[in-house]
């Protein structure tokens, strides 16, 4: 049986534990509110731009002269999963669900003798794929030493896709990440983006005006599908980020619950063996008493 002094250290110690959880659940709950807004700013620009250039798309669909961003290789052999996750830790199931998705996928291309290639942003997701995946993983990028994702960053990113696409390195590109319901929701995504998978165009009934564009739709696509694919890919870190934080918020809210929870049976322990040891020595005492 522990002794009082071993219980003292004990109890301390849960306590030390529940003020960290209490206040990274505090600052995960002031990051969140800005990551949100932001994620949901980007939302009806990604959603746009994905219908316009659907609707360009539509024109050149089949035709030789569309872009090879557009149209693809011809051929699905090569599939480059880009995955991306956290840096850190302690916010729940919401790194392991993004790489369960990516699991399911490797496993399915793998089952129909599809080459697979992965690149992690991240380093949480490359280091649980590195376990069972480490031969397919071709890259890391680790955005560590960021403080607040930026365009920037989702450039670098899309750069690099778009230079390994160039170097015919891969035919299919499809990029996981976690989209931002809830602070207690947040959806596993996979998102082809290259070739492009467009919502089919809907036409409204008289709506059936022809548009000619200048330049050329060849000539627009070739300029706004690479920033198409870095809109994409910044709106996937900016979800991943919101889905961050509330993941991490309501991880350290049951943190916090729990050790509160400990303290209340560890102090109720301490209590009891403290009183034990009391009646002891009292009983000690008044025995050797009426010995005399």
């Amino acid at each position: 049986m522990a002794s009082l002094k071993d219980m003292r250290v004990r109890l301390a110690s849960t306590k030390a534990t529940q003020k960290i959880t209490k206040a990274m659940q505090m600052v995960a709950a002031s990051k969140l509110r800005r990551a949100q807004v932001a994620a949901e700013a980007a939302r009806p620009f990604a959603e746009r731009m994905d219908r316009v250039l659907g609707n360009i798309a539509a024109g050149v669909a089949g035709s030789d002269s569309a872009p090879r961003l557009l149209a693809g290789t011809g051929d699905d052999k090569v599939h480059l999963l880009v995955v991306c996750t956290a840096e850190r830790g302690l916010c729940g199931a919401f790194n392991s669900s993004i790489v369960r998705l990516a699991r399911e996928r490797i496993n399915a291309l793998v089952a129909q003798g599809k080459e697979v290639k992965i690149l992690c942003v991240g380093r949480k997701g490359a280091d649980q794929l590195r376990r069972v995946y480490g031969k397919y993983i071709i890259e890391v990028v680790e955005l560590r030493g960021v403080k607040q994702i930026g365009f920037a960053q989702a450039q670098m990113v899309s750069d690099k896709i778009i230079a390994r696409f160039d170097n015919n390195e891969f035919d299919v590109a499809t990029v996981f990440f976690s989209r931002f319901k809830s602070v207690i929701s947040q959806i596993p995504t996979a998102l082809q983006v290259i070739p492009p998978v467009f919502e089919p165009v809907v036409k409204e009934a008289g709506a059936s005006a022809a548009y000619e564009y200048e330049p050329e739709e060849e000539e627009i696509l070739g300029d706004l599908l690479p920033r198409n694919l870095s809109i994409q890919v910044f709106r996937a870190l900016l979800e991943n980020a919101a889905s961050e934080q509330g993941a991490r918020m309501s991880a350290m809210d049951n943190a916090t619950r729990n050790a509160g929870e400990m303290i209340r049976k560890q102090t109720l322990t301490y209590n009891r063996t403290r009183q034990a040891m009391i009646t002891k020595e009292l009983i000690e005492i008044i025995s050797g008493a009426e010995a005399l």
